[in-house]
């Protein structure tokens, strides 16, 4: 049997942090994670002690008695793990940035240049973490994260890289396929679309640059399905469809002339690209040096 019948440490953090600001809004901005996500993570830890922690009043939060003496004791006890274990790893610690970002911006974008960065501090090991996911820095012990979402939404604590601008684009192979012409956006009904395959409804896809080009009526020849954006390119690049290109992502592809863009029509995504740090690594050199060489890149 366990000697001790916890809730897990994630939804005593998102509790904490609620209980302080007396705000899931608040809370989500420290934790860089979204309200709804801190709203259910308070829900879960409400279930398995079997009370309610918060009265949901129109505007506020109010902590109930159980949620008095449930914040009492639990700022304390995260005070002191976050104390022992960042002098643990303060022990511990060599020159390392860790930074988590989308498949997209790693493999187009921050990888191409890396070695920029790696040539003048080559004591520095950079470590890239790909995902789909938001990560809680401090929780995960990551340094840095470069957040993919609508600009609106971006977290206060965050600095903005760089903004998104869609065209599509193509293997100049296919741009110049016999019987399949790409001089207008109608052409499309020609050829096969590619897709980044995802469940977000905010996220800019072909419906939305269609409808700016007030074609959203237009039938493609096919359409072909990726998980993560760079799969998408990829299959560009191979001629295998046309594909949104998401720029400056795509820029490189561009440069290297193994993508054009057919068309001149652009439209600005609502969507942009932003850097945030960890409260723990912010006193790093190290990760402040890639945090400025990051912001350095993004501004050329």
């Amino acid at each position: 049997m366990r000697r001790y019948q916890l809730p897990p440490l994630d939804l005593l953090e998102a509790f904490e942090a609620a209980a302080r600001h007396l705000s899931f809004t608040r809370a989500a901005d420290e934790l860089s994670l979204t309200q709804s996500a801190v709203s259910r993570q308070i829900a879960a830890l409400e279930a398995r002690l079997n009370v309610p922690l918060f009265q949901r009043l129109h505007r506020a939060l109010r902590l109930t008695e159980a949620g008095q003496q449930l914040q009492a004791t639990t700022a304390g006890v995260l005070q002191q793990l976050h104390s022992v274990t960042a002098r643990l790893r303060q022990e511990q610690r060599q020159k390392t940035v860790l930074v988590t970002t989308t498949p997209g911006f790693a493999g187009l974008w921050l990888i191409p240049r890396l070695s920029a960065f790696t040539a003048t501090h080559a004591d520095v090991d950079v470590r890239i973490s790909v995902s789909l996911s938001l990560v809680n820095l401090d929780r995960d012990g990551v340094d840095l994260a470069v957040r993919y979402g609508p600009t609106s939404a971006a977290s206060p604590a965050s600095v903005r890289l760089f903004g998104e601008v869609m065209t599509p684009v193509c293997s100049p192979a296919l741009r110049k396929q016999m019987g399949k012409p790409l001089k207008r956006p109608e052409d499309l009904q020609h050829h096969t679309l590619l897709h980044g395959a995802h469940d977000n409804a905010q996220l800019p896809d072909w419906s939305l640059w269609l409808r700016a080009m007030q074609i959203e009526q237009l039938k493609p020849a096919g359409a072909l399905h990726f998980s993560d954006y760079d799969q998408m390119m990829n299959a560009a690049v191979r001629g295998q469809g046309v594909a949104l290109g998401r720029f400056p992502l795509t820029n490189g592809l561009i440069k290297e002339r193994k993508l054009v863009a057919p068309f001149s029509q652009k439209l600005a995504s609502p969507m942009g690209y932003h850097l945030l740090g960890s409260i723990a690594s912010a006193d790093k050199p190290e990760v402040n040096d890639f945090a400025a060489w990051l912001l350095d890149e993004a501004s050329r």
